[in-house]
């Protein structure tokens, strides 16, 4: 009877206890869960996730973003990685409601016996799901009113998706170092591999950084700590915890440090054009999927190559030489290697689409094809001797050549290919400043809109790009097609919907399933004959002119030299059929390079380079227009070669009605008409 009377009492006062209970948990659902956010937009939960650049090889560069997360589906996830972070946060989250009694009272228990004084440390009782609420929707602070709020959306979270829905907002969501958010990008930012390839060590670190995801120095403690937690779980034996025991963490940096300073121009250039064109908000926080133009191999090789000049040079200097280096596709624009300075860590100014600097003689071509386009042959004979004009300020100017020697009578390759420049004087005399210069504006290194036309400026003192240089020399190989620099073939977005890009290969079709209408090119910017006489006088720069440091064994190159005044800058532009390539080098603050320093050097890095473009690819020459004619002559008189043999013969092509001189009466003479007189 006592027994009886006794229970009746205790359950009485537990149905009490318990309706005590219901009622404050009442209260509280009153008081904190009428103003709690809007949980069920979790269901289609899309986090700011990290931008990728990558290269054309598919290779990944560099990430854009102000959170570093790579999305991850639960189905994705190694079940290994998923047990770890239970074992190590929340041991009963398959079971529990969203909170865990269990947990409150062991948390509690073992928090009053250290505040009596045993060894124990200080524990919390959040589940996953409470850590989802508290993450997504409420704040940091640690106070009573929070932790219920963050109870109660628990509960509902619970309630509203399945466990695998919240363990994916929450292994994507919460923070694990070095600007990592989500297991995903943790994976690459601290192994370089994705989430599927994780060993089960690395798997119990990445677990282990909740607690503390910025202090490495016990990140071995502590994934032994989550391994043995595995154990005790049940999640793995002793003996593969051994294993991963003896594992040694090869933990790198991420990104930043894996992506070479190589590609750093590059990609700094793609930033600045996508932040213009996309916004901040889409480019950092959206997810994309950006295919570049840049081809690793040659990228590399690009900086190499100029690394070696300029260190050459710079051996034993304090003041230090500066350059840059671009190549692209010149039929389609596609940038495949950049590199605008020493090294992007001591300066992000890119000197390869930024600086603009005069260009000296490799304003030539331009000023020679305005000539041919008059129809004036490639052998027309130019006087090279002692002139004086006038520039616009009515200050005297005497121009004159490199060697300070003159030779007479020359003929317009001759003296394009050894860069002379009394004859291009004369040349530009010939057929009047403003055309000379036209051709530079019409092929886009010069502006249109220039003012104050003059004479130097047909030497080469006005300023451009190295970029706009290469893209105006595209147009020569090209048919004289006008090309706009490529960065970017394509991007998509985190759905891998295309978005954006340039690439040729990506066709949008109708609906109406009709092809697309082909795109009108622009009317070429010059004839293919006279575009292809000034292809045919640049190679001969290579081979035997300016030039002779970009020749490339087996390989038909074409390119010109520029030195400005006091070899204060030196330039080198060349090109092969499918690829062209040009170089700067020069000091910020313009000064003389000094004595042994001139175009050669430039032309030795486009050599260097272009090695490791063609080391594989069979000889392509240049492509010939139809009504050409090819004729053996000499190179010194232009005359035919079986009229005059002595010297270095060499083949010309002829325009219809053009021709060769006539043999000259007697040596260093010649009845052919002069371009250019005395002025």
């Amino acid at each position: 009877m006592k027994f009886k009377k006794f229970l009746r009492k205790f359950l009485n006062i537990m149905f009490w206890c318990l309706t005590a209970a219901v009622a404050a948990l009442a209260v509280l659902v009153l008081i904190y869960g009428n103003d709690l956010p809007d949980y069920k937009k979790l269901a289609t939960y899309a986090p700011p996730v990290a931008t990728r650049l990558y290269a054309s090889d598919g290779s990944l560069l560099i990430e854009y973003a102000e959170e570093r997360r790579v999305f991850i589906d639960f189905d994705d996830m190694p079940p290994q990685l998923v047990n770890a972070f239970i074992a190590a946060e929340d041991q009963n989250f398959w079971t529990h409601p969203g909170i865990d009694i269990q947990g409150i009272v062991r948390a509690a228990a073992s928090n009053a016996l250290r505040l009596i004084g045993f060894k124990t440390s200080f524990s919390g009782a959040s589940t996953i799901t409470q850590q989802v609420a508290k993450n997504f929707f409420l704040t940091p602070e640690r106070t009573i009113s929070r932790k219920i709020k963050e109870a109660i959306l628990a509960m509902r979270l619970e309630r509203t998706f399945s466990k695998q829905h919240i363990m994916t907002l929450y292994l994507n969501q919460i923070f694990l170092g070095a600007r990592a958010y989500g297991v995903g990008s943790a994976a690459l930012m601290y192994f370089n591999k994705p989430v599927s390839e994780l060993t089960l060590a690395e798997c119990a670190f990445l677990a282990s950084l909740p607690k503390a995801p910025n202090n490495r120095s016990r990140a071995v403690e502590r994934r032994n700590y989550v391994l043995r937690r595995m154990v005790a779980e049940g999640f793995i034996t002793q003996a593969e915890a051994d294993a991963a025991f003896a594992e040694e963490l090869n933990i790198n940096s991420g990104f930043t440090a894996q992506m070479a300073e190589d590609f750093q121009y590059f990609a700094e250039d793609v930033r600045r054009q996508l932040l213009n064109t996309l916004g901040r908000e889409t480019l950092y926080n959206q997810g994309l999927y950006i295919k570049t133009t840049i081809v690793p191999e040659y990228q590399r090789a690009a900086a190499a190559a100029l690394a070696r000049e300029l260190d050459k040079y710079n051996e034993g200097r304090t003041e230090k030489l500066q350059g840059a280096i671009i190549a692209m596709n010149p039929h389609t624009g596609r940038i495949l290697a950049m590199t605008g300075g020493r090294a992007f860590s001591e300066s992000s100014f890119n000197r390869a689409t930024q600086a603009l600097r005069q260009i000296g003689s490799t304003i030539k071509p331009f000023v020679y094809l305005a000539a041919l386009e008059r129809g004036i042959s490639p052998e027309a004979l130019l006087l090279d001797a002692p002139i004086v004009g006038w520039r616009e300020d009515d200050t005297m100017w005497k121009p004159e050549n490199y060697d300070k020697k003159f030779l007479g009578d020359v003929p317009l390759r001759l003296a394009l290919e050894t860069s002379r420049n009394v004859p291009a004087v004369r040349m530009v005399e010939q057929i009047g400043v403003a055309p000379a210069i036209e051709a530079a504006q019409r092929f886009g290194v010069y502006p249109k809109d220039m003012k104050n036309l003059n004479l130097s400026l047909a030497l080469g003192s006005g300023e451009t790009t190295l970029e706009r240089l290469v893209l105006g020399y595209s147009a020569f190989v090209n048919g004289g097609r006008v090309i706009e620099p490529k960065l970017v073939d394509y991007i998509e977005d985190r759905y891998g919907r295309v978005i954006g890009g340039t690439s040729p290969e990506i066709i949008e079709w109708s609906e109406d399933l009709l092809p697309p209408e082909k795109v009108a090119e622009s009317e070429p910017l010059s004839d293919p004959q006279s575009l292809y006489q000034i292809v045919s006088i640049l190679q001969g720069a290579v081979e035997r002119g300016t030039g002779k440091q970009a020749r490339v064994a087996g390989h038909t190159i074409a390119g010109k030299t520029g030195t400005t005044n006091d070899v204060k800058d030196i330039w080198f532009v060349g090109f092969s059929q499918n690829v062209i390539a040009g170089v700067y080098l020069g000091f910020d603050t313009p000064k003389p390079l000094g004595r042994g320093a001139g175009s050669h050097m430039a032309a030795r890095v486009f050599a260097d380079f272009m090695k490791t473009v063609l080391k594989d690819e069979k000889n392509q020459p240049f492509a010939v227009p139809d009504g050409m004619t090819f004729v053996r002559v000499n190179r010194r008189s232009g005359a035919a070669a079986s009229a005059d043999p002595d010297g270095q013969i060499i083949i010309e092509a002829f325009k219809p009605g053009q021709s060769p001189n006539p043999a000259p009466k007697k040596a260093g003479n010649s009845t052919a008409p002069v371009v250019g007189g005395v002025f």
